[in-house]
């Protein structure tokens, strides 16, 4: 019998008895928010629907998500300035020119912004290695006119080519999210033999797969954080580890969801745990790299 196909991104290695280490200050985990910042084609491409599409042009799920970037997005900047939380803002590249403004306030209230493709109409795992480096290349000169140089990414519906994680090390970046394999984050080998690293970011702790996939409601999503956040902590004597929160401004941006989010964060806020680093993804995979 043929071995199984294999990624050869990362070997296994359980998360018991790797050498130990903590985050700064003695901390020992570390949440990030990572919030999608997503633009989408009228008419055409890939969307996330609250409702199955009836016909195109589908006003009604387009809408619904602009929603996000024209409400959702500011309502999360004024409950995260409250809050005094920087976050990690994955956005479409797209999103300048087609949401003026909205890019610039993340960069401009101190959030690390991090690449999450062009748009998410689309998919960048069935493009060709020259598409695909042209897309990345494109991305990073459209935020280039904000002042911005990302140096992690997110893939739109997380979706990789078999080349991914070797373009964008090649293109400069430091970090990927698309993996969801560990707590903790890893290296993953690229074929120039400098690795790049996957900082975990939630499939799990996710308001898509939570609210879209699943059905539930952000009772049971704000209720899935602390849990998460608790069982963490409890192992954190042991290991230190990660919680990536993912967050969609037209999801969790809605009025009955967000006050939900508000109280969860509020709640964990003010127990200031000294265990907890609040921090960005970008931090983390500084405090890892250098």
């Amino acid at each position: 019998m043929s071995e199984l196909p294999h990624h050869g991104r990362y070997d296994y290695k359980p998360i018991v008895g790797r050498p130990d280490y903590s985050w700064p200050e003695e901390r020992r985990l570390a949440i990030y928010l990572g919030v999608n910042h997503e633009v989408f084609a009228f008419g055409d491409g890939m969307g996330a629907e609250l409702a199955p599409s009836k016909t195109e042009p589908d006003v009604m799920n387009f809408a619904w998500r602009d929603y996000g970037n024209r409400v959702g997005a500011w309502r999360f900047m004024e409950m995260f300035d409250r809050l005094e939380i920087k976050t990690t803002a994955l956005v479409n590249s797209a999103i300048i020119k087609q949401c003026p403004g909205l890019a610039e306030a993340c960069r401009d209230r101190g959030d690390e912004i991090a690449a999450h493709g062009r748009t998410n109409a689309q998919a960048e795992g069935e493009q060709s290695e020259d598409e695909e480096r042209a897309m990345i290349a494109r991305t990073l000169d459209e935020f280039s006119a904000i002042g911005v140089q990302p140096h992690g990414w997110l893939g739109p519906w997380i979706s990789e080519s078999h080349r991914t994680p070797d373009l964008l090390q090649e293109a400069g970046f430091d970090y990927v999210l698309d993996w969801a394999h560990d707590d903790q984050p890893t290296r993953l080998k690229t074929r120039s033999g400098k690795g790049i690293l996957a900082i975990p970011y939630s499939q799990e702790v996710n308001d898509i797969p939570s609210v879209i996939a699943r059905h539930q409601e952000a009772t049971t999503f704000t209720g899935m954080i602390e849990d998460t956040v608790e069982q963490l902590l409890s192992e954190c004597d042991r290991r230190a580890s990660v919680l990536g929160i993912a967050l969609h401004p037209y999801i969790m941006g809605q009025p009955h969801r967000a006050l939900q989010l508000d109280r969860v964060l509020t709640r964990l806020r003010e127990k200031d745990d000294r265990r907890i680093w609040w921090t960005t993804a970008g931090a983390i995979a500084d405090h890892i790299i250098r």
